[in-house]
């Protein structure tokens, strides 16, 4: 603490300091949200371990670790650009997509996102196809985006009801969309093993039921027996939803201003 205070008043800090020290926070920061939801996170911890070993090794005297890991540690930074050569790419063309634009219209394309769903469910709910949709939020879902096909396409009413048009090869499982887009198809879900809920609720519900337990994503489901509209969020499902309610309910859950309604709740489902 005395070489911290003393450094600290003999250092001059200015703009410039602050800027460096925002810059990096900003790249990190980034960069946690890119591993966020992957298999990277588990990677991210190994190499965190092998470099707390190295200090670790230094501040021991343990100079037989120290050489393996002085010379093993550099080789992690070649196997983390083969291993994610493709991430890489994309990190590296997201950064030339003008980050900045989306801060100051990023409520407009939430609620066009939502009336793009909106429609494309209830076109869905009135021919009776079956379909589950989850919009991700604050936690990553790439876990579950590995699991089917992937697409990366912007979100639209057309897109969405020609995904689910029975017989084609990808209407069977879930769509998972990312900010404004469909980043993936035929995607497979945790189905929940919540024991008080329905029997009445299929494989769709339950599978809605289940990323929303494990995410902080919502799922709306349309029941291909009934045509019944549901959205799921936090393991709770509020079923027969019509337009309006939805469309209310989804801009609600994504902290959109919408006039209150108390009937836009979510509801446990009744065994």
């Amino acid at each position: 603490m005395e070489r911290l205070t003393s450094f600290l008043a003999v250092t001059e800090f200015s703009w410039f300091d602050a800027l460096d020290i925002l810059i990096v926070a900003f790249i990190i920061y980034q960069l946690l949200l890119f591993i966020r939801g992957t298999h990277a996170v588990q990677m991210a911890l190994g190499a965190l371990v092998l470099v707390l070993l190295y200090w670790m090794s230094r501040w021991a005297d343990l100079q037989t670790v120290n050489w393996m890991l002085r010379n093993f540690l550099p080789y992690i930074v070649f196997g983390v650009i083969v291993v994610f050569q493709a991430e890489i790419r994309k990190v590296l063309a997201h950064i030339g997509k003008a980050p900045l634009l989306g801060m100051f219209s990023g409520s407009h394309k939430t609620e066009e996102l939502v009336d793009e769903v909106v429609l494309a469910v209830t076109t869905l709910a009135a021919q009776k196809t079956g379909a589950i949709l989850v919009l991700e939020r604050e936690m990553g879902l790439r876990s579950y985006i590995e699991t089917g096909i992937t697409l990366d396409a912007v979100l639209t009413y057309d897109l969405l009801v020609n995904i689910f048009t029975p017989g084609t090869p990808l209407h069977d499982g879930a769509v998972i969309i990312q900010g404004q887009r469909v980043a993936a198809v035929a995607c497979f879900l945790p189905l929940t093993v919540n024991p008080a809920l329905s029997r009445t609720l299929g494989s769709r519900h339950r599978a809605a039921i289940g990323v929303t337990e494990d995410t902080d994503a919502l799922a709306v489901v349309v029941s291909e027996e009934t045509g019944v509209i549901s959205l799921v969020a936090e393991g709770r499902i509020r079923r027969d939803l019509d337009s309006r309610t939805l469309k209310q309910a989804l801009l609600s859950a994504l902290d959109v201003d919408v006039e209150e309604d108390d009937s836009a709740g979510l509801q446990v489902p009744e065994p």
